[in-house]
């Protein structure tokens, strides 16, 4: 089971691309969806177990400035509700 939600939003989709790239080379993790916003956001959605998603996170967070992206947000949800994982 999975235990941990881990989101980065950026601007632009090339900079949410070199995000999910450097997470999943990092660690063992699982996209669950890639989530255009609006107005150029793009939000990246990955699970696994909490030390993977923490460490792919804190990889992905430095991996938009390699393509001249913005980082707008990133957080870790560790053991997140299963209602929670339901609207994702």
């Amino acid at each position: 089971m999975m235990s941990a939600i881990g989101l980065i939003e950026t601007r632009g989709l090339t900079a949410a691309v070199e995000a999910l790239d450097s997470m999943a080379k990092a660690a063992n993790i699982r996209l669950v969806d890639l989530k255009r916003v609006g107005s150029g956001l793009v939000t990246v959605v990955i699970e696994g177990d909490v030390a993977d998603v923490s460490s792919a996170v804190e990889v992905g967070r430095l991996a938009p400035a390699k393509t001249g992206g913005e980082l707008i947000s990133s957080n870790v949800i560790p053991r997140a509700h299963p209602e929670l994982k339901k609207i994702l």
